[in-house]
């Protein structure tokens, strides 16, 4: 028998829409306490070594999570998964589940055995600017050894990405079961868990904890984190892991390739894997580049990063995660029917992410200094994250739109299509980037802010890197399109739609700019709340009647809901 969720056309088409909305609420629980923790760390670290230590101990959970987590489990787990729901066979999607769980779990045991022994090799592996600061700080020319700190750090978080593998996993049943709000929400408790253990840490220092003396309070910050971190991704698995145990039929653990459905999942595995390794490849690279620039390069596209992929998470995924499953459900057998929800999905996304990209330009400055700016974190730091977050944003629609079609391929289950076009992405992305970096490197931020600068310089160098990435995001869009273009005949992007949004948001932010430049006086926190919140209501109002399909989507549906 079908799950009670597969009963109906109606039902199927509400899958998406309420699905989206449901994944963009627990997206916004969960990046909220995601800029509340990067706040915290921000105003107690600023930017500089400790800041970079912390950003590069993350890239080993990063790579662990972007080569096995919800990205390619979305290309191979779920469509295989929710073709065996559609089909009235919850016993072998149950026996399937289980098989992909043991192979995860022997995956990421391995992964944090080997981080756990091998952490110098990985710091050298992921940061080896970091290399030589021991010498220098013999030398007195450096404060911090950021190799010592980050190799006790990396053998709290490599293991954290074991766990958080198994968290993937649990979205993937979770997602198509239609169940989005647990998987989406459950970082929240990552989050706070991080903020607790820095909070921990500050506070029992501060009544007599500093006693213990010798390490400095910014290094017991920076462990405290990745303590939280560890056991934050600990209390995010067993958050789920009821509801998934609900959920599953003929549920069983295994390491076999024999059980149906596997060897399909593997085969779409291996180009999505080879697309996510390259694309690790062009992240590590930024990553060693940015290591070896001036102090602040490495944490700076990490705070600007946070916020540029804010949109992208919550108004992109939630809508792509929404209509994987109900893609995949048609396949290969309805092209028609693949590319209509595309289409109206990129309207969804467009509808958000335009003015987004609009308002970060013009009001990223005050979007960085209310968030981060306290404590150690300068206004040349507010300049430097700020110019990085504007090159991003440069390429923000695109990012957002591939994102569904990516998912448009995975329903289809040509993932390999798809990764070949993510290969040329990523090649070219420091291929624009690198040149770029090396060029603005060059120029101190206090020349842009006309400011004087104090203690060590900031170069922008890191917003080259971010140019590149923008640069490469235009690209992937023109070439993803083109190929679904030939998979799904009559399918075209929505230009036209997306050009009445850009004016719309255009004409939104005029006044808000004249309000800008005049209302220098206020506090920095309410006058960008103010402004932003100006233009949000002035963007809402001019779409009311153009775009009332897609104001239906996003907020209609939530009306309903709690109506009912």
């Amino acid at each position: 028998m079908s799950p009670p969720e597969e009963a109906t056309p109606a039902s199927r088409q509400a899958g998406g829409e309420g699905g989206s909305l449901r994944v963009a609420l627990g997206i916004l629980a969960s990046r909220i306490t995601g800029l509340a923790r990067e706040a915290a760390i921000a105003g107690f670290l600023g930017l500089g070594p400790h800041a970079d230590v912390l950003a590069a101990v993350f890239r080993g959970p990063n790579l662990l999570q972007n080569l096995l987590g919800e990205q390619t489990l979305s290309a191979s787990f779920i469509p295989v998964y929710s073709r065996f729901l559609a089909r009235g066979r919850a016993e072998a999607a149950g026996r399937f589940a289980g098989a992909v769980c043991g192979l995860l779990l022997v995956v990421g045991a391995v992964f944090a055995l080997l981080g756990v022994v091998l952490a110098p090799q990985f710091v050298t592996l992921f940061a080896p600017g970091f290399l030589g600061d021991a010498a220098r700080v013999a030398a007195g020319e450096a404060e911090v050894d950021r190799f010592a700190l980050a190799v006790r750090a990396v053998r709290w978080t490599l293991p954290m990405a074991a766990v958080l593998m198994m968290s993937a996993w649990s979205l993937g049943v979770l997602n198509s079961h239609r169940r989005f709000f647990l998987s989406y929400v459950a970082p929240v408790v990552w989050n706070a868990t991080i903020i607790a253990g820095v909070a921990a840490v500050f506070f029992g220092l501060a009544h007599g904890g500093a006693a213990r003396a010798g390490t400095p309070l910014s290094d017991r910050l920076l462990l405290g984190a990745c303590v939280g971190a560890f056991l934050g991704a600990v209390l995010q698995v067993a958050v789920q892991l009821p509801r998934v145990a609900g959920l599953l039929r003929g549920f069983r653990l295994s390491l076999s390739t024999r059980v149906e459905g596997v060897r399909t999942a593997l085969t779409a595995l291996s180009p999505v894997l080879a697309a996510r390794g390259a694309m690790q490849l062009s992240t590590y690279l930024d990553q060693v580049l940015a290591s070896v620039l001036a102090a602040g390069a490495l944490s700076s596209l990490r705070w600007a990063s946070l916020l540029y992929l804010l949109p992208v998470a919550l108004f992109a995924l939630s809508v792509a995660a929404a209509e994987l499953p109900e893609m995949a459900r048609r396949g290969p057998e309805e092209p028609q029917a693949v590319a209509r929800r595309a289409r109206a999905a990129l309207r969804q996304i467009g509808f958000l992410v335009i003015p987004t990209t609009v308002g970060y330009l013009l009001l990223g400055f005050l979007i960085v200094g209310a968030l981060y700016r306290w404590q150690a974190f300068s206004a040349l730091d507010n300049w430097l994250v700020f110019l990085v977050l504007a090159a991003y944003t440069l390429g923000l629609p695109a990012a957002a739109a591939s994102r569904l079609l990516v998912n448009a391929f995975y329903a289809l289950g040509e993932t390999a299509a798809a990764a070949r076009i993510a290969v040329v992405r990523l090649a070219l992305a420091p291929a624009v980037g690198v040149p770029a970096m090396l060029l603005l490197d060059g120029i101190p931020v206090s020349r842009v802010a006309g400011a004087v600068e104090v203690g060590s310089p900031l170069f922008l160098g890191a917003t080259g890197l971010a140019l590149g990435s923008a640069i490469a995001s235009w690209v992937e869009l023109v070439l993803l399109r083109r190929a679904l273009g030939r998979r799904l005949p009559g399918f075209a992007l929505p230009l036209a739609a997306a050009g009445g949004m850009a004016l719309r948001a255009v004409v939104a932010a005029a006044p808000v700019a004249a309000l800008l430049v005049g209302s220098g006086e206020v506090p920095l926190r309410l006058r960008a709340a103010l402004l932003v919140v100006g233009y949000a209501a002035l963007y809402f109002a001019l779409s009311r009647r153009s775009a009332r399909q897609e104001i239906e989507a996003w907020l209609g549906r939530l009306g309903r809901r709690r109506g009912r």
